[in-house]
């Protein structure tokens, strides 16, 4: 850890400050929504598709206004953005735990959402700008700060939540306003530097400078590729923790069995992270770590498909282990595949953007992602319930597999064609008259 601290020091003041405000803002997130539909449910009592409509609006606003939010930033300055998008979470998560009629519930949860719209391509594009040559480096250390506030803050939650779920609320309510008040006083302002190729995002209308995204057609084929790597780390927490319950029960010994999954996950990253990033760099093109990346990802679920060939013990310690052994090492699997990519694919949407209307290009990349996650979780658990429907277990991982394989096949067309190369900068227009 003291490794990792004397290298978070190496960069400029405001890399810094923005890695501890990741992990702050993953730590106020997660220490409130993994709990928010239990009180919906439990403490409101409101009906399941209810409490699924407020969930779904809080992503659909956060999904929905990535590009929003990413081209704002290019027009107005990243640090607007970071602290807008922190003071609305601050009001959003405040208001969850403090309202009960359905209105205002759908209000919060959308302004806790189209908060991370606001902040998350800023911040990205920001540590982009200011890391300089050091981007890959960067973004795996970034990468740590994320994990270890995700690790950590469910923990938090969870002891805040076992005193009432308000104070939950109210605490990750005054994580964001704390954070808020520090990004105001510290964090450097800075603008997209658009003047080396002549033309100034602030002065061109917002329609141009999408039209000039969707055009940049090797961008748009890297992130549909690069869906797959999303939509299978998500099974941490969709088909993971299904398949643990499923063998492992509803008790403690689920229950320990499901946090062994997070606590791998986080662990491995943190601890792995910079090393595997610097093993990578040093060994293999931008374009063949990521495919690398992804058929990693795609072979974590080679264990849960082993594990569908051994009988299911009737109980026991071994339908514990096997309860808990596979969908854990399928966690490893996942946590270095995307440890391989995560740094890469960061610098390789940077370079798409020929290092113009970055945090545009990074909204629209995450709006794409975040819609193929949901079709991808849909199909997800179709699979899983046709599975156990026709007595055919190992459907839905030779379904993931296949999608990690199709997707690493893809990225490396795209890199062996020269299509991840770093793209010219565009030509600067004449001024209008």
């Amino acid at each position: 850890m003291k490794a990792l601290f004397t290298q978070a020091r190496s960069y400029e003041r405001s890399v810094r400050l923005l890695m501890v405000n990741q992990f702050t803002i993953n730590l106020g997130f997660y220490m409130l929504m993994p709990y928010l539909a239990a009180h919906l449910s439990g403490t409101l009592g409101l009906a399941g598709w209810l409490v699924g409509l407020i969930l779904g609006v809080r992503n659909f606003s956060q999904q929905g206004m990535f590009l929003v939010g990413g081209t704002l930033a290019d027009r107005f300055g990243y640090k607007p953005l970071i602290v807008a998008g922190c003071v609305l979470r601050t009001a959003g998560f405040a208001a969850l735990g403090l309202v009960d009629s359905l209105p205002a519930l759908l209000a919060a949860s959308a302004a806790a959402g189209l908060a991370g719209a606001l902040f998350n391509p800023a911040v990205r594009a920001y540590v982009a700008a200011d890391a300089g040559e050091r981007r890959v480096e960067a973004f795996a250390l970034f990468n740590v700060f994320y994990q270890a506030g995700i690790l950590l803050g469910p923990l938090v939650g969870m002891v805040l939540t076992g005193i009432d779920f308000r104070v939950t609320c109210l605490t990750a309510a005054a994580v964001f306003a704390v954070l808020s008040v520090v990004q105001i006083r510290a964090l450097p302002s800075r603008r997209a530097d658009d003047a080396k190729d002549g033309r100034d995002a602030a002065r061109e209308t917002v329609l141009s400078q999408w039209r000039d995204v969707v055009a940049n057609r090797p961008f748009l084929l890297f992130s549909a590729a690069m869906i797959g790597s999303y939509v299978l780390s998500f099974q941490v927490y969709l088909a993971l923790p299904l398949e643990v319950r499923r063998l492992g029960g509803q008790g403690a010994g689920g229950t320990a069995a499901v946090a062994l999954l997070f606590a791998v996950s986080g662990l491995a990253t943190i601890l792995g992270q910079t090393k595997v990033t610097a093993w990578c760099k040093a060994r293999m093109a931008p374009g063949r770590a990521l495919a690398w990346g992804l058929f990693t990802m795609g072979a974590a679920f080679v264990p849960l498909l082993l594990a569908t060939a051994v009988p299911e013990p009737a109980g026991g310690v071994d339908r514990w282990l096997l309860a808990a052994v596979p969908p854990a090492l399928s966690a490893l699997s996942l946590a270095l595949g995307t440890m391989i990519a995560y740094p890469f694919e960061m610098d390789t949407i940077v370079r798409l953007s020929g290092d113009r209307l970055v945090a545009t290009h990074y909204g629209l990349y995450n709006t794409i992602c975040g819609v193929g996650i949901t079709l991808g979780n849909l199909l997800t658990g179709a699979a899983l319930d046709a599975a156990r429907a026709a007595g055919m277990s190992a459907l839905p991982w030779c379904a993931l597999l296949a999608l990690g394989v199709a997707c690493a096949a893809a990225l490396y067309g795209l890199h062996h064609t020269g299509r991840l190369a770093a793209m010219p900068a565009p030509r600067a227009r004449p001024a209008a008259a």
